[in-house]
């Protein structure tokens, strides 16, 4: 092990590669913790002590942007718009056939794409500054219980104009941290999107589990350190299944010479829909508290017996209904992802141009059929390892007191897997290219 990360470093394009991922990596954390102007940053960390965060979306937000949502930073929305907006793009294929036509155009239709995907972001990250300020300047950030008196004066000047000048450096700061990730694609080590968002969420880890340590003491940290690292064997485990649908390529002659012939593989993960379900899920069911929060008491102060039922189930995550509304939402979401990422009909259509065949089935429709059975199958059980891995945060929060932000379940723990494996394995192959031997056996 020691003498493959000696050969990492002893490669000079590859360490000259992680050297600059680590460089943009510092900038990206240095950011989230730079105040935006007209933010009280004493408020803001008298506020951080005193509460225990926020929930709902802004949990998911915070997590994906490493705490720099409730610091107010300049990297505040973190990666998230863009994520929101690359998800937006993907769906919108199904809907609209000019982008569907992009998607199969190649290296010149996937820039166009990515194109439209950059103008998404910077539109997204408008619409959310502008609703974070107003949820700080209103005192809501933290809870509109959280007791705090610092938390209804966030902002030093809530001017038009400073208002206006916040929401331009988020918005310039979510644009700085897309040209991060695309700078670290180009010239670094995996992919910049996800390897900030890896580092966001490993950010968050040693808060957490010392907050476990502190409320629960050294036993129960020690206890929840074992099952966590059982969990994290058991993810990779599934993040690393399979299901290898076999494919023969006939032998063609294209005047003197002889193609196909091959023998290879249709690989179906277990997991094809990644962590997209679990923030489906997330997002939706912030709906119900976010509109129970904007109805207002009736006639006599009352407040509608809908918005009690709402409040009493729907904002706690150790609420047995919503944690069953959140495996089924996930369950459900899983599916309607992949059969939109999978398109067995597509994919059956391109093995017969190329005269690929799955031995047993016939070209065409039949191979079609048989894929989308097998897909079916599959995604069963990787619809409920989602959303038992989801829920591991929630009967963490019911158990040992902790926040949603538990390292060793939900969005988080799959995203560290999936891009540290997925990191790895290009720091692997490039190695080989160079050496016999790669940094994996």
């Amino acid at each position: 092990m020691f003498s493959a990360l000696g050969r990492v470093f002893k490669t000079p394009d590859l360490r000259r590669k992680i050297a600059f991922t680590l460089f943009m990596v510092g900038l990206f954390r240095m950011g989230s913790f730079i105040p935006a102007p007209f933010v009280d940053y004493r408020n803001v960390q008298q506020c951080l002590a005193g509460t225990s965060g926020t929930a709902g979306l802004y949990e998911l937000v915070n997590l994906f942007s490493g705490g720099a949502l409730l610091q107010l930073s300049i990297f505040a929305l973190g990666i998230m718009p863009y994520i929101t907006a690359a998800i937006i793009t993907q769906l919108l294929r199904v809907v609209i056939p000019h982008f569907e036509s992009l998607h199969k155009e190649g290296q010149a239709g996937q820039g166009k794409l990515t194109q439209y995907t950059r103008y998404m972001t910077i539109g997204l990250a408008l619409l959310q500054s502008t609703t974070l300020i107003t949820v700080a300047r209103s005192g809501a950030l933290f809870g509109a219980n959280s007791g705090v008196p610092a938390c209804n004066q966030l902002l030093s000047n809530d001017a038009w104009y400073a208002i206006m000048l916040m929401v331009i450096t988020m918005t310039a700061g979510t644009g700085l941290i897309m040209w991060f990730g695309e700078m670290i694609t180009e010239r670094g080590v995996g992919n910049g999107m996800s390897l900030l968002i890896f580092v966001s969420i490993a950010a968050t880890f040693p808060s957490s589990l010392w907050a476990i340590a502190q409320a629960e003491g050294f036993e129960i940290f020690i206890i929840v350190l074992a099952v966590g690292l059982v969990i994290l064997g058991l993810v990779v485990f599934v993040e690393q299944s399979q299901r290898r649908v076999p494919v023969q390529y006939a032998k063609r002659m294209v005047g003197r010479r002889t193609f196909g012939g091959s023998n290879t593989y249709i690989p179906i993960k277990v997991n094809m829909a990644g962590v997209i379900p679990v923030i489906f899920a997330s997002s939706l069911l912030y709906l119900p508290a976010l509109l129970a929060q904007f109805n207002q008491p009736g006639v006599g102060g009352e407040v509608p017996e809908w918005v009690v039922w709402i409040q009493n189930n729907f904002t706690s995550g150790d609420n047995p209904l919503y944690m069953a509304v959140y495996f089924l939402l996930i369950v459900g979401f899983t599916y309607f992802y992949v059969a939109i990422i999978f398109n067995p009909e597509e994919v059956a259509d391109n093995m017969k141009r190329y005269g690929g065949f799955i031995p047993g089935i016939r070209a065409g429709r039949p191979t079609a059929e048989y894929l989308d059975y097998v897909l079916t199958r599959i995604t069963l059980p990787g619809s409920l390892y989602l959303g038992l891995v989801a829920l591991i945060p929630l009967i963490a929060l019911a158990t040992v007191n902790a926040n949603q932000n538990f390292p060793f379940g939900g969005a988080s723990i799959l995203i560290i897997v999936g891009v540290g494996l997925d990191t790895i394995k290009q720091i692997d192959s490039q190695l080989q290219q160079r050496h016999y031997e790669g940094l994996l056996k």
